[in-house]
């Protein structure tokens, strides 16, 4: 494989891995923080123990998460230099406010780690939520920077050079908002199925079952409401696309031939060479409606775009499918829980507690497959029309040595963290405090 390959491998698998630790930082303190609250009001030592719990838990994440992420900033100057070169001075509000915001959640941890029996009790609550505020609003601006890779603003393109830079208006580009509420409701979905999954999984083998079921509680309750509002930010984020990367919407369709009335694809083989796909279910009209909100509004196909500007249509159709999917399925999960505190017999049988405890995983793969949409339908651009990512790349030999380096150090940080929780649960099902 040539440089650029291995760049993006070592970029897409680094991301991949950060990703996940960057949501549970951002959503395991909300988790964390109700069931101090249910201590604080009820004095039940169960709910101390769950809040200790967690918060080791959350201060593990905040580790890896530190760890992973900065990698991937040195990764950014060092595999796509010349990206760097010219988006730097544009994006560099929302990195330097991400920076801000990790050292508030990291302040706020030092005093909610050891702030038991010396602050406030209400302070030292309030610490906590503050740790939550800012692991969101890190990944709020991380999104922000990407929305402006896809949607780029805040400058004049002339003659090769960018001039008259606006920060603020490449921060606030036209692709932020849609982008960071899609990506933080998917966070919430996400780790709470996660962390709900795993305390089902507790409750079947009977360890502590009344301290683990009021920890699925606390975690499902927020990934249902999640997961009921997500198809909404989704149906914002079809439009955004459709009117800002066409070319994106129609690989994530596998739509080839422009036309109007276009149907919306569920499934489906995609044949790349041929220009068409095979075993999907059509509902008529309804990708024009999706796209545009008007059942006979023409979408432009994959034809329509110059060969050289196509991303790789069987990868992005295929991660989209598995997205909405996904998606769909937790949806569901999620009215069933909420039908489940009518008929509180259904939490008595162990398909129900099976159930969720299958769907843990399927968060985070739905994350990983939605920003494999929103990367891998971006290509050939690193800035979507102004940079192909082929010009980005680091001219500097090697960077399979990079590759292979990053790939062993994060499997060693995975099996470290994975061992980390295990000892936490182990305590955690403990009879001591």
């Amino acid at each position: 494989m040539e440089n650029l390959e291995y760049a993006r491998l070592q970029m897409a698998f680094t991301l991949g891995f950060h990703i996940i630790f960057a949501c549970i930082g951002m959503v395991m303190p909300f988790f964390m923080v109700i069931a101090h609250r249910k201590w604080l009001k009820t004095r039940n030592p169960l709910y101390l123990k769950l809040t200790k719990a967690w918060l080791k838990g959350v201060a593990i994440f905040f580790v890896t998460g530190a760890v992973s992420g900065t990698a991937l900033s040195f990764e950014l100057g060092m595999l796509w230099p010349e990206f760097m070169k010219h988006a730097g001075p544009i994006i560099g509000m929302p990195f330097s406010l991400e920076g801000a915001a990790f050292f508030v959640e990291a302040i706020a941890l030092g005093f909610y780690l050891y702030g038991w029996n010396k602050l406030p009790e209400k302070f030292h609550w309030f610490t906590g939520i503050i740790i939550g505020i800012s692991g969101v609003a890190s990944g709020i601006l991380v999104v922000s920077a990407n929305g402006w890779m896809n949607a780029p603003s805040g400058f004049d393109y002339i003659n090769g050079e960018f001039t008259n830079i606006d920060p603020v208006q490449a921060f606030l580009n036209p692709a932020w908002f849609t982008q960071a509420l899609h990506m933080t409701l998917a966070a919430f979905v996400a780790t709470s199925f996660a962390v709900a999954g795993l305390h089902a999984y507790q409750i079947l083998r009977n360890n502590n079952p009344e301290l683990h079921k009021q920890a699925f509680k606390i975690a499902i309750s927020f990934g249902a409401v999640a997961a009921i509002l997500q198809p909404l930010s989704g149906d914002l984020s079809a439009k955004d696309v459709a009117e800002r990367q066409p070319v994106k919407l129609a690989a994530m369709e596998a739509h080839y031939e422009t036309s109007k009335g276009v149907p919306l694809y569920i499934g489906g083989i995609v044949d790349e060479e041929k220009r068409e796909v095979t075993n999907k279910l059509e509902i008529p009209n309804a990708l024009s409606f999706l796209a545009f909100g008007d059942f006979d509004a023409e979408v432009k196909g994959l034809n329509d775009f110059p060969e050289d500007e196509l991303p790789p249509v069987a990868i992005v159709h295929y991660a989209f499918q598995t997205m909405v999917g996904i998606g769909t399925l937790l949806m569901l999960a999620g009215l069933l829980y909420f039908i489940s505190l009518k008929k509180k017999s259904w939490m008595d049988s162990r398909k129900y507690w099976w159930f969720f405890m299958l769907l843990a995983p399927l968060g985070f793969i739905a994350l990983e497959a939605g920003w494999v949409v929103t990367e891998v339908g971006r290509q050939p651009w690193i800035i979507y029309g102004i940079m192909r990512t082929e010009d980005a790349v680091t001219p500097m030999p090697g960077i399979k040595f990079s590759f292979y380096m990053y790939l062993m150090v994060y499997i060693i940080l995975a099996f470290t963290v994975t061992w980390l929780m295990k000892r936490q649960i182990r305590v955690l099902n403990a009879d001591k405090e």
